[in-house]
């Protein structure tokens, strides 16, 4: 028999009996030639070398959504100084459903439409109207999220942090409403048709790439490339981060962080308040009255959330809200304990409909993420516990500098690294919350929110037909009870025996967030959006 013959009676023969052909990356081609063959194996499919080479090589050289990202973006460079992330940098009130889809799109086209006011009078005599492109997860995905409806309203002028979420909703009801724009001498009128969904797949410099247009007639005068980097930050082409001072115990790493913490006998919150300090330039009054407000807004959602007993969600799905239905049941429940965890659970439901909802929500770190933390404000201020406002803005500094963390040496986006950059850094955040206002020390508190991330490695990003409502909105309910498990684990284990350190487990999320095909990475082309059948 020769070799031919026998490979092709073996489908699961080994990878390397062909190399990569010329111009392909050997790494990507053997992992795709190695499930090749394995997929042969399960299926009972029959493969030559040379077939599930052409395939392997095919599939090595399709477009890849987010595969790199552009060393020119800050959110890249930023990883070689210290962390510079201020909290009211990262807690945002916007409308759902997605901080990089929804208020990072607002943000970028109101920023444009401010750009464009202060253009010449000659420039602006030559305007007819504005075009924002999508491209990348924001084209391929923008329809379920409501990019379309957030980037037209920042070009009229909304701003995510008081936008009217009923204003969001009308534009689905009247898609042909045209609104009048006003720049300098000229008013012409926009419409929904003015953001075009581009292409999803290419080589863009992050996946979520949208490019903003002030037109003369069919050519454009004016535009900007800018980009959704996760967590409602933005950039644009040629980006350069404001200036701001030096922190006062810089560190871009949790050990660096806790070390600062034990040798200089302060809490993790301290350390964070201290670097808030230096970096915003405002005093502890403005900061703590920031907090405070995220802390409302965080209540507010899941008290919103609660109170709308039934109705479905916006969207293809169908999906009915739950949240009233397990927290009413949840108070028959006979044994505390199982009570507590479904009110865990109901209250992030309640935070994580609110936010499908198209309603105002916190991105703690994220908009698909924005369940999490505020169930586990929301019980632990009203509980027994009765959490002051002093402990809850301590536990919103600690899980903030976790998120910092996240965001400095991996990712927040959902596009870019898939689910366990939100649902896993927003459960981290909590666990740190937790075990914050429990006065735990900087080692229990690092070990909480090492646990919490870590049993979230590897999530995709899969919301079914594009919106953020499965599996998305039980996740939040399982990244909560999850981060309240992980401190009870740090709080009753020998601290100093924990195995794994935070710093080693974020950079696995960044390395797995690399490796992960693009299908699961805010496209819903994999998972559960690709096998979900909506009838």
């Amino acid at each position: 028999m020769n070799k031919q013959n026998s490979d092709a009676n073996n489908p699961g023969s080994s990878p390397n009996d062909t190399a990569p052909p010329a111009g392909f990356d050997r790494r990507s081609f053997l992992m795709r030639n190695a499930v090749i063959g394995a997929a042969a194996v399960m299926t009972g499919r029959t493969w030559t070398p040379e077939a599930r080479a052409q395939q392997a090589a095919s599939e090595a050289a399709a477009p890849k959504l987010g595969a790199t990202l552009s060393p020119d973006l800050n959110v890249v460079k930023k990883s070689k100084g210290p962390i510079m992330t201020v909290v009211d940098e990262f807690y945002k009130v916007g409308p759902g459903p997605s901080s990089s889809h929804t208020i990072g799109p607002m943000r970028i086209t109101y920023d444009f439409y401010q750009r464009c006011e202060k253009l010449p009078a000659d420039q602006l005599a030559q305007a007819t109207g504005l075009k924002v492109h999508l491209f990348g997860s924001l084209s391929a995905t923008g329809k379920g999220h409501g990019t379309e409806r957030a980037s037209l309203a920042g070009l009229i002028g909304k701003e995510p942090a008081t936008v009217d979420p009923l204003f969001l909703d009308e534009m689905i009801a009247k898609p042909q409403q045209t609104y009048p724009v006003q720049l300098g001498p000229k008013t012409f009128n926009l419409s929904l048709a003015d953001i075009i969904y581009d292409s999803p797949k290419g080589e863009f410099p992050h996946p979520n790439t949208m490019t903003c247009k002030l037109m003369g007639g069919d050519k454009p005068i004016y535009e900007q490339e800018y980009y959704s980097v996760g967590g409602g930050f933005i950039e644009w082409k040629g980006y350069q981060p404001p200036k701001k001072g030096q922190p006062k115990y810089p560190y871009s790493t949790m050990k660096e962080l806790r070390q600062h913490a034990e040798k200089n006998d302060l809490s993790i919150a301290q350390v964070v308040m201290a670097n808030e300090l230096a970096v915003s330039g405002k005093t502890e009054e403005q900061i703590n009255a920031f907090l405070d407000k995220i802390a409302g807004a965080m209540l507010a959602t899941v008290k919103s959330g609660l109170s709308i007993k039934e109705g479905v969600l916006p969207g293809p799905i169908k999906l009915h809200s739950k949240a009233a239905t397990v927290y009413e049941r949840a108070q028959d429940d006979k044994y505390e304990s199982d009570r507590a965890i479904a009110q865990v659970s109901a209250f992030a439901l309640a935070a994580s409909e609110e936010n499908a909802r198209g309603h105002l929500v916190i991105t703690a770190p994220t908009g698909g993420s924005a369940g999490v933390m505020p169930a586990i404000v929301y019980a632990l201020t009203n509980s027994k516990r009765k959490l002051s406002a002093e402990k809850t803005r301590q536990g919103l500094l600690a899980g903030a500098a976790i998120g910092y963390l996240c965001k400095h040496n991996a990712t927040l986006s959902g596009a870019e690294g898939g689910c366990q950059s939100e649902i896993g850094v927003a459960s981290a955040m909590s666990a740190a919350f937790i075990a914050q206002v429990m006065d735990s020390t900087p080692q229990v508190i690092e070990n909480s929110a090492e646990s919490a991330l870590e049993h979230h490695l590897g999530m995709t990003c899969d919301p079914v037909a594009g919106y953020v409502q499965v599996p998305c909105v039980e996740r939040c309910a399982f990244g909560a009870v999850k981060a309240w498990i992980a401190f009870m684990i740090a709080t009753n284990e020998i601290e100093s025996r924990h195995r794994v350190d935070l710093d080693t487990t974020i950079k696995t999320l960044a390395e797995t967030g690399r490796d992960m095909g693009a299908k699961y990475k805010e496209t819903s082309e994999g998972g559960l959006a690709a096998n979900l059948v909506l009838c």
